[in-house]
């Protein structure tokens, strides 16, 4: 998968509607983007009614630099393993997903993905590394449910979306 292929793939399962559902942790939400992330990206504070705002073309922009380029995803040489990386980012944290990713690599969790994570990454088993990365995502989900009830009811959702990387 192109890193276009990955966007329009985050694009489809998030959705083009607006949402502030009092349990999303995000608050306010389109395309998948939250309203800390427009900040971050505009390097200001942003309002809800900005959010609301937002582009498909700015969303698509802001996916390509924050959650692919920015940590380096698109070094990782397999596609899939890619796409589930930049996915993961986006539901759980960039850094979150950096650190997954080197944890089933082996190679030392410090966040970045300079080239020794991205040597281990890209010379390991490419098969392993999704399901090991798949499990990490799985059993993180599972701690946030526990531990926040008020969490569950996007579980069935969380897990769906997971569940698309198991015949990818």
């Amino acid at each position: 998968m192109t890193p276009d292929d990955i966007i329009a793939e985050i694009l489809r399962r998030e959705g083009d509607r607006y949402t502030d559902h009092l349990s999303d942790r995000g608050g306010p939400t389109k395309y998948g983007i939250t309203q800390t992330t427009l900040a971050v990206w505009r390097k200001h504070p942003v309002t809800a009614q900005d959010v609301s705002a937002l582009t498909e073309a700015e969303a698509t922009a802001i996916y390509r630099d924050i959650y692919i380029e920015r940590p380096g995803f698109n070094g990782v040489a397999d596609s899939r393993l890619r796409a589930l990386a930049v996915d993961s980012a986006v539901l759980h944290g960039v850094n979150r997903a950096v650190m997954w990713l080197q944890q089933v690599a082996g190679c030392r969790t410090d966040g970045t993905l300079g080239p020794a994570s991205l040597g281990a990454i890209n010379a390991g088993d490419s098969t392993r590394l999704h399901a090991g990365l798949l499990a990490l995502r799985i059993a993180f989900i599972g701690r946030l449910i526990t531990h926040d009830s008020t969490q569950a009811e996007f579980a069935a959702g969380w897990l769906a979306r997971v569940a698309e990387f198991l015949t990818t």
